[in-house]
């Protein structure tokens, strides 16, 4: 079983701590780069390294007075590094080290998440083989079409996990970009040079060209790639959700022995998960618009896009990080109902056959009007009256006169429906063996587990 989610990490990522102590680092490399360039004393960058530090309530009481965070925080260091710290932000402005850092955090958050939508997608494998040859019927429009597996389905959820691996990982790539080109992007106090190795120092590539801020269509296609994979979990809970709807019934949510779904009706068992998620979604979707809303902003710089980013970055990240989460244990111990699947698909008295009925027809020289009419007719009628379309067409001489009654048993095969369905597994798993990929899920995920116990 996916562990429920417990894993703190993603929250300890967007502490102001981790945030200040990630601006520190920034600092560090970029005294030291300048030391080894000579702008620096060697013993003040020696001193600096060696002393800096904060206290945080330090910085808040500060920022309270001077109302800049990041003076705040150099004014916090340069109280503990001492004579030496007139050094300290040497030829810096705020932005190199606010967006640097940021690129830095943001690749924190961004592995803990490639990480979840590995372990998405090795849940969804074994499941999808699973049932790979488990029937039930496809619906569009919300109504029966024809027969589907529900291996299928969730193996066309794993497909498109596996393209938002892809898409995450390079917006991810994206984001792991730095700065320290000064207050308007010219270098006028360092130089592109010694950006690229305080960006190099950093595991960071310099950006080619920046105003006093990062280009934020870096950060809105970020956050919209975090919206997609949220829409892509929506999806997944949406289908649960109705799957578990009582007249369908197909698949449901695990209900413990102890959970209550109502406090007024004791039958009610509820996809509670499966709404969480479709409804936090709605949050990372929103969010992604405000990305969109900073990318425009006034000349070198404005501050518009920062108290926005303030809460979508973290929220985005925490949030996705939740709801894959999530989504991988509500998929690991979904309870399926291969037998409901089965008196569904077959409700119908046949009607999800009618397309190989029409071909069949086609095939032996009925032209395409007249094969639809005639098929159609039986199909109308048994939906209206109740009756059972299978039993109306092989009672109809126009039908089985014209193609031979082996045939037309034949239309209503369902394993003639279904024959394709390990070529399809074949294109969405194509180089891996079941057995590899399921053990490494396990093991992701006991070492998932183990991690966010503390052990």
């Amino acid at each position: 079983m996916i562990p429920r989610y417990t894993r703190p990490e993603m929250g300890r990522i967007w502490s102001d701590e981790n945030r200040f102590r990630t601006w520190l680092t920034v600092e560090l490399a970029a005294t030291e780069t300048l030391a080894e360039a000579g702008m620096v004393p060697v013993a003040a960058a020696r001193a600096i390294r060696e002393r800096a530090d904060f206290e945080l309530e330090r910085i808040h009481q500060i920022e309270a007075e001077v109302r800049h965070d990041v003076i705040a925080f150099t004014t916090a260091v340069a109280e503990i590094v001492g004579e030496h710290a007139r050094w300290f932000h040497y030829g810096l402005t705020s932005n190199d080290v606010v967006d640097t850092a940021q690129a830095l955090l943001t690749g924190q958050a961004s592995a803990i998440i490639a990480d979840d939508l590995e372990i998405l997608a090795e849940v969804l494998q074994r499941r999808a083989f699973e049932f790979k040859d488990t029937p039930m019927i496809g619906r569009t429009h919300g109504i029966h079409a024809e027969p589907i597996t529900f291996g299928l389905k969730l193996a066309n959820w794993y497909s498109e996990t596996q393209r938002n691996i892809s898409r995450f990982a390079n917006a991810a790539e994206d984001m792991r970009v730095g700065k320290f080109s000064g207050a308007v992007g010219t270098f006028a106090h360092l130089s592109p040079e010694l950006e690229e190795k305080m960006c190099a120092r950093l595991g960071l590539k310099a950006a080619a060209i920046s105003s006093q801020v990062i280009q934020r269509d870096r950060h809105a296609a970020y956050v919209a790639t975090l919206a997609v994979i949220a829409s892509t979990l929506d999806k997944i809970a949406t289908e649960v959700r109705h799957l578990q709807r009582t007249e369908v019934r197909e698949a449901e949510e695990f209900f413990s022995e102890k959970q209550k779904g109502s406090s007024a009706m004791p039958h009610k068992r509820n996809p509670v998960t499966a709404e969480q998620i479709s409804g936090l979604a709605r949050v990372v979707r929103s969010n992604a618009q405000a990305g969109f809303e900073n990318v425009a902003l006034w000349h070198e710089r404005d501050i518009s896009h920062s108290s926005a980013e303030r809460v979508i970055i973290p929220d985005s990240t925490i949030l996705v990080d939740y709801l894959l989460s999530k989504t991988a244990n509500l998929i690991d111990t979904l309870l399926v109902y291969p037998q409901r699947m089965m008196a569904n698909l077959e409700s119908t008295g046949g009607l999800v056959y009618s397309g190989q009925l029409l071909l069949d027809l086609v095939e032996h020289g009925v032209s395409r009007e007249e094969a639809y009419r005639l098929v159609q007719g039986h199909a109308m009628r048994a939906w209206k009256e109740g009756l059972n379309f299978r039993a109306l067409v092989t009672r109809d001489k126009s039908i089985t006169g014209r193609v031979p009654r082996e045939q037309v048993e034949r239309a209503f095969e369902l394993k003639r429906q279904l024959k394709n369905v390990g070529k399809i597994f074949a294109r969405v798993f194509p180089s891996t063996t079941r057995g590899t990929k399921v053990h490494q899920g396990k093991t992701r995920a006991h070492n998932r587990k183990k991690k966010s116990r503390g052990a």
